[in-house]
């Protein structure tokens, strides 16, 4: 029996902040290694404190930064487990001196807006070659995702009319929610626009100077 799925924001009150975030039901951290050894020795750690606790994440390690992410892929979400590794990792990283990019984590989703789910989902999971994504609940639509866990979900939102008069595809972008006014303004900055800020904090939809758009999303504000 999987264990019982945590809130996001259960368990963002109950990991380190100055490490973790939670981004589409996931735990996420980066760590500034400076490094590609530092990286390895952090990995390692990890990997050892993973075996022990029969609880593994995924882990990206780059030149100068160490990336973890944690779920519970049978519970699909996330449980104790998640909040204790977290927890084991936070220590690791503290003896080891190095610190983590709280801004760091990001999740990218590409939406596609869709009168007719059904008939347009099988065509974007055979040509990406990817798969279903557990849906978040049963009468939900199931994403697609990248097997080997690379590229971004692919999502569908349901249409009520044809609209052709704007873009039907458009970038879901994830962030830590206590960054993500500050990417909205980034992108206001950068020449883009502001087209609704009705939904937020769980998004803020985005649009460049020809009307492409894009959602800034976080965990807060949702059901």
């Amino acid at each position: 029996m999987a264990a019982p799925v945590l809130s996001d924001i259960d368990v963002t009150a109950r990991v380190d902040a100055r490490h973790w975030r939670v981004l589409l039901g996931r735990l996420h951290a980066t760590f500034a290694t400076g490094t590609f050894a530092v990286g390895v020795g952090l990995v390692e750690r990890i990997a050892a404190a993973a075996d022990e606790a029969g609880h593994h994440p995924d882990v990206d390690l780059r030149y100068a930064a160490v990336h973890v992410a944690l779920v519970s892929h049978d519970a699909n979400g996330l449980t104790e487990r998640d909040v204790a590794l977290a927890a084991r990792i936070s220590a690791i990283v503290d003896d080891l001196g190095v610190a983590a990019v709280p801004g760091g984590p990001q999740e990218l989703e590409v939406a596609v807006d869709a009168l007719d789910i059904a008939a347009v989902r099988p065509f974007w999971r055979a040509v990406l070659g990817y798969e279903d994504e557990p849906p978040p609940a049963p009468d939900a639509s199931p994403a697609l995702r990248d097997p080997a866990g690379r590229g971004p979900a692919l999502w569908f939102q349901q249409m009520d009319a044809p609209r052709p008069q704007r873009n039907r595809i458009h970038l879901d972008v994830t962030v830590p929610h206590d960054v993500a006014q500050a990417r909205v303004r980034a992108a206001i900055e950068a020449g883009g626009r502001l087209v609704s800020d009705a939904a937020a904090p769980a998004f803020w939809v985005l649009a460049d100077a020809e009307g492409n758009e894009a959602c800034v999303c976080t965990w807060q504000g949702r059901a």
